[in-house]
Parts: structure tokens; sequence; C-alpha cells
């Protein structure tokens, strides 16, 4: 009986809550409190401070570490500006413990003294908790999305939203919802990759994860989509410079993932830093209001990112001080800004209203819609946390999670003569500027912005050349690092002992950066490394080349000399042991290239190309012609495609048509194989591409196993955006492609 009781009153309370967070109770809620507020209130929930303004200093200046609040510094800010939202960490990461007083001590504050409204805090976890000592720090999206499995990018979302719980946070800036399709990008790895509708299916996974069945629960967060939108596509490379992207390759292209996660029911969006077509995203209007909030009805807020509306007269020049920035961004349809330091943004705004150059409809669309979010994230309810809910923050059992998903992302692109898995007793030389680095597993946004402390910080995990040494044996493992990235250190030594080595394994790829400090030239990669590579190819011995990098950097110079290649992107904390133990043949790789790999420095060119791409200078097929292909992976087992079927040869608007093939396992062991399914328009209206990914998904099949997979094709799945900005779906031929094998159907 006190079972049926608990059970009754469980569901009761489910429900209470539930009800609570309904739309119409968060609006009635809002609007009452709206009446209540000034004008200053008003414009104080529309400004975010980053916590570095509210901390404590030595006496050079620099913040304290752990953290101390200045509480005076916050309650003027509070009480003076009204302040509704606080972002960031004052450099280094903090401890849990840390984080639960300081948030405390905010919203202790917040709900005294001036509006007496809960703060609004915010955080960059980009793969991980990673502000947070001690949290998971998982792979970063580009490798994410390499696993093609929207489940590990749920579970990951799952964790990180447990273990930012955990530190009293309620906000995240992440998923990462940009097209990856310009690699010199120093952000190239916060993407999914360069296709649409994985980059949807990831980023909507992510948001489930973040979000759960009640986003105000004590272990989810809001989540927030960035870089509305473009931001991936800088004709330069170099962050934040000019995007030239015609309005309807936007809508065919950037904008899908977007609208999709919208539909899922995310509530905030963090605007992009750049400008496309000449006018900042910041200060255009058609995108922030017409499309985003009109076209895809979305209901949260918009947030500028760090200092951007600054930024307008500060670097784009559209703007003639920091007042005119201000009224251009916020009548564009900004609600939040990263201010991020000062209270610039909101004496301006206030005067801005007085003067009548921003309306007080603006001002109360942009708070209600701030409200809203506060209202459905539960801080109204629970503004802090009960520090003994989360015993699983950074533990075995979320360790373990980080290993299992890094496994199904980690990618095999070349092993020629089997020559992977290494055969047991082998004599390895571990070398390379990456192989004893926590830099280059983890990346950017790990513990500090540009991930430069992980050697210190992530000294209790294995970097490669400490995972080898455990999988194999210390006596079977040599270590010479060779080169660091730019320069050469002891090539000679490392080819000394290759000679006496039965294989190498070069760890070669990129260190830790992140957005502007990361652009480059060039991406070829570096000139150290590749004189490493070649003088240990003059050894005779095979190697074993391993890429830890957040971009695709071009190898052509060297991969003639490989053996076997493997892409670990940034793999997080698990990729030295992932590593180690694929080489061992613990784990069967099952990861594919969620980019196409280009073979040399200017050509960029995508999966999803025009069929004039693929000519050469002759008119020849010979155009394209990338390093790897998108979806590029091998295994250590073998699959066979066969009997692709379709119910019918012909799509109607009523009836799609079921596509079906069968895949074998013809190996020897267990693996996972992820099925693409392509869809190529023969004629179109608009040049159509060469094809599109139209569905995907992973399986796991045994030796001599034989699954059947299936997709739905239905006109939406067909259809592009046209020029007059329509999206349609045009009557003809039609070609599946699943592997080697295709079919052919009208519509």
């Amino acid at each position: 009986m006190k079972k049926i009781v608990f059970f009754f009153l469980l569901t009761l309370n489910f429900y209470i809550i539930n009800a609570q967070n309904s739309d119409a109770k968060a609006y009635a809620f809002v609007d009452k409190l709206m009446s209540k507020m000034s004008l200053e209130d008003k414009v104080g929930q529309m400004t975010q401070i980053s916590i570095e303004a509210f901390l404590k200093t030595d006496a050079n200046g620099n913040v304290t570490n752990p953290h101390e609040l200045d509480t005076a510094k916050l309650g003027a800010a509070l009480r003076e500006y009204k302040i509704g939202s606080i972002l960031n960490v004052g450099g280094d990461a903090q401890t849990r413990q840390n984080w639960q007083q300081l948030i405390t001590q905010i919203q202790k504050q917040a709900l005294s003294e001036g509006s007496k409204i809960p703060i609004l805090y915010g955080i960059d976890a980009i793969h991980g908790n990673n502000y947070t000592s001690g949290s998971i720090l998982f792979p970063q999206e580009i490798a994410m999305a390499a696993s093609f499995n929207p489940s590990l990018a749920k579970e990951e979302a799952e964790v990180t939203a447990y273990e930012t719980r955990a530190s009293f946070t309620p906000w995240v800036f992440s998923p990462v919802l940009g097209i990856g399709r310009q690699p010199l990008w120093p952000r190239f790895w916060e993407t999914f990759g360069e296709d649409p509708l994985l980059v949807s299916t990831m980023g909507t996974a992510m948001i489930q994860g973040f979000h759960g069945n009640d986003v105000s629960d004590k272990y989810h967060v809001l989540a927030c989509l960035k870089h509305y939108m473009g931001y991936s596509m800088p004709l330069s490379g170099h962050d934040r410079t000019p995007a030239w992207i015609p309005e309807r390759e936007l809508r065919e292209y950037f904008l899908p993932p977007f609208a999709e996660a919208v539909k899922q029911g995310a509530l905030t969006v963090m605007v992009c830093s750049g400008e496309i077509n000449g006018v900042p995203v910041h200060a255009n209007k058609h995108i922030l209001t017409d499309i985003l909030k009109g076209e895809l009805k979305f209901k949260g807020f918009a947030c500028s990112d760090w200092q951007d509306i600054e930024y307008l007269y500060q670097r784009h020049h559209v703007a003639v001080d920091n007042k005119d920035a201000v009224r251009m961004a916020i009548n564009a349809g900004i609600d939040m800004s990263m201010v991020p330091t000062d209270f610039s943004f909101t004496k301006d705004l206030f005067a801005l209203v007085k003067e009548g150059k921003v309306s007080m409809s603006r001002i109360n669309d942009a708070v209600r819609r701030i409200l809203y979010v506060k209202y459905k994230s539960g801080i109204f309810q629970y503004p802090t946390g009960n520090a003994d809910d989360y015993p699983l923050f950074g533990g075995k059992e979320h360790q373990q999670v980080n290993y299992d998903i890094a496994a199904q992302c980690i990618t095999l692109l070349k092993n020629k003569n089997n020559i992977l898995p290494v055969k047991k007793n082998e004599k390895i030389l571990v070398t390379g500027a990456s192989a004893n680095t926590m830099r280059s597993l983890d990346g950017g946004w790990s513990r500090v912005w540009q991930g430069t402390t992980s050697d210190e910080t992530e000294k209790d995990k294995n970097t490669i050349l400490e995972a080898m040494q455990q999988t194999f044996g210390n006596e079977n493992v040599s270590y010479e690092q060779g080169v660091s990235f730019d320069s050469t250190i002891n090539i000679d030594d490392a080819v000394a002992k290759a000679k006496d080595a039965d294989v190498i394994v070069l760890c070669a790829g990129e260190s830790s950066y992140a957005e502007t400090p990361g652009n480059i030239n060039d991406l070829t990669i570096s000139t150290p490394q590749i004189k490493l590579a070649k003088a240990l190819a003059k050894t005779g011995k095979p190697i074993i080349l391993v890429l830890t990098e957040g971009r695709p950097r071009v190898i052509s110079a060297i991969e003639p000399y490989t053996s076997a290649v493997i892409d670990a992107y940034y793999l997080g904390n698990q990729g030295g042991n992932v590593i180690a133990d694929v080489l061992d043949g613990k784990i069967n790789p099952s990861g594919k290239l969620p980019f196409t790999y280009p073979r040399y420095t200017n050509s960029f060119t995508t999966y999803y190309r025009k069929y004039t791409e693929d000519k050469d200078v002759n008119d020849e097929i010979a155009g394209y012609n990338p390093q790897w292909e998108f979806g590029t992976g091998l295994s250590y087992t073998t699959f066979k495609y066969s009997n692709l079927r379709l119910s019918s040869d012909k799509l109607s608007d009523d009836a799609p048509i079921k596509v079906s093939v069968d895949v074998t396992n013809t190996g020897a062991r267990e693996g996972k194989e992820t099925v693409l399914m392509y869809v190529s328009d023969l004629v179109a209206s608009i040049t159509p591409e060469v094809k599109r990914l139209r569905g995907f998904e992973k399986i796991d099949l045994e030796p001599s196993e034989t699954k059947t997979v299936s997709f739905t094709i239905t006109k939406d799945k067909l259809s592009f955006i046209n020029n007059d900005l329509k999206r349609v779906t045009e009557p003809g031929k039609f070609v599946v492609h699943v592997a080697d094998l295709s079919k052919d159907f009208e519509y």
C-alpha cells in the first residue's frame, strides 16, 4: 500500500510540475511580473555580464583562483542596473563546490536586491561541463558526428546536463549547428560536419539530452543554438570574417538544422558573430526577426555573442558609436546582450527608449521572451540546487559513457594489408608532436578557453603514449617525440629508435585552439611533422598515422608513406585509451568521416557538389578528388550490401517509397556499420547536387549476421529551395544510392 501511495504522489507531483511549466501558466506568470516592472527592470533583464566583473582580484588586478565573489560589486550592478544574466568563468575552471557557492551567493543577492528576479547563469559547455574541474570531457562535436549515432549525442548531452546542474548552472551554450564546409575555419571542430541532415539529427539529439522531458528539473539544462546562422562559412576561413552566402543557399543548407532544433523546443539562440553579404547578423532584422521569430515561430530569446553589439561600430563600421550599435541590434531582434564587462549597453538602451529610437513594444517583446525562458528553466522555483543530488559527477559510470562514445567516433581511413590491429608482442615506436599531450586529445574549451592547461589539469588521464604503454607493455613501447607542431626536436633520435621497432605509431595533427587564435592560412600539416614522417619512411618500417586534429589538415605529402591512417579528431579525455584499444584490436572502429577530407589546400568541395565540379580542365571526370570522401570509414570486419529494393518505382504525394537493403557481416568479428542512403535528382530547375544524404542508420552485426535496414522517402526529402526562395519538389527521375547499389524511381 505504501508503494502505491508513493507512486501516486510521484505521479501527481509529475503532473503538477508539468502543469506549472505549461505555456499558459508560464505566460500568465510572466505577464503578471512584467506589469510590476519598470523600464530599468526590463532593460536590466536584457543585460548579460561576465562574472569577471564581480570577482575579487589580487594586487595586480588578476582574478583570484579559486574565484571569490565581490558582493559589493554584484550588489551595485543589481541595484543600479538590474542585470538579468551572468555568464562565463574568470579564467580557470572551478571546482563543483566553488561553483555551487558562487551561484548560491549570486542568486541570494539577486532575489534580495534590484529587481529581485533570479539570474539566468550561462556557461560554455562545449564537450562536457568543461569549466568545472573533474567533469567529463567528451569528444568534440566533429568527433561525435563521426559516430553517426544520435543516441550517443543524446547521452553525451544528458551527462553534460547532469554535471552542469551539479554546478548549479541551468543554461549551456551548446550545441553548434553550423554547417562545417570551410575546414580552414578554427571552429570547424565545433560543428557536426558538412551535411545538413547529419547536423540536424545530431543537434536535435543533443537538445533532447540537454532538455530531457522537463528542462526545469535538477538534471537538465537549457540548450543554446549556435551560431545563428552562416557563421561557419567565412570566405577567408578566418574567424569572424565575412561570409558571402545567397539567401537561397542559406535556406537550403544552413537554416534547416536551426529550424529542426526550434521544432524540438530549443529556447535560446546565440547569434552569428560574422556578417553575411555585407550585413552583420547582429544587425540583420530579416534573419533575426522575419525568419527566426516569424517563419520558425521561435518562442525563446536571441542572445548576442561576446561583445558583438559593440563590434557593430568597432569592427563592422555600420554604426557610429555604441549607442547606435545598440539601437541597430535591438531593433533587428537581439533580445539579450552579452555585453560583457561594463554597463554601456544598459545605459544606452535606456536612453534609446526614452528618445523613442527603440520602442517599448520591442523591449516588452524581448523581456517577455527572456522571462518565459527563465520560467521554463525552473529557476524561479529552484534558483540553485542541492549539492548532494549529483553523486555520479565525474565518476566511473560517466567515464565509461565517455569511453563508449569515443569508441564509436574514431575513424579508420586506411589499413593497407590489414596491418591493424598491431600484432601481439611487436615492438612499437610511438613518436610525433601529439603523442604525449592531452591538449591534442581534448582540444579547445577544455578547463580554459584555448585548452592550454590540459596537460596539468588532466594529468590523471592517459595520453596516447601512456595508453600505449599500459596496453602493449612498457617493454614493447619506445618513445621519441621527434618534433613539436612548429619545430624539429630530435628527428635523428626518432629514426634511430624506429630501426629497432616493428611498427611506428606516428601521432600528428594539431594542438588545442579555439576561435580567432586558431586562424591559419594553409591547411597543410606543419612542415616539421612532414619532415619527421619522411625521415621515418626511409627506415622501411610500416607507419601507422594517428591524427588528432580539429580540422582535416592536408596530409597528401605523407599519406603515401603510411600503411594505416586513423583520424581521432579531438576524442576527449578517453581518447588515449580508445586509440590504444583500436590499435590493439579491442575496439573495432566504426566511425565515418562527417566531412570531405581534402587532398589539396584550396580544394574544399563537399560531397553534395554540383555535376560541374566533377569536371577538370579537360572536361574529364577528375575534378572531384578528395583524400577521402564523406562517409569513409573502415572496420576490422567486412560488410556486404545486397538486395536493394523499393516498395514502388513511383513516388506520390500520399504514398511514400520504402527503401530496404540487406547488410551482412562477412567477416570474423562483430562490427558496427553506418548505412548511408543518398538520393540523386537527375534534372532540376536549380542545378542539382550529385547526391544528398537522405537517411542513415548505425547497426551492429555479429559475424555472418544479416540485417535489413529500411528508410522512407517522401516528397519532402526530394525538395529544395528554388529561386523564389520557396521549398518545392519537382517531378522527375531520381536515383537511390546505398553503398555500391542503386535504384531508379520517379516522382
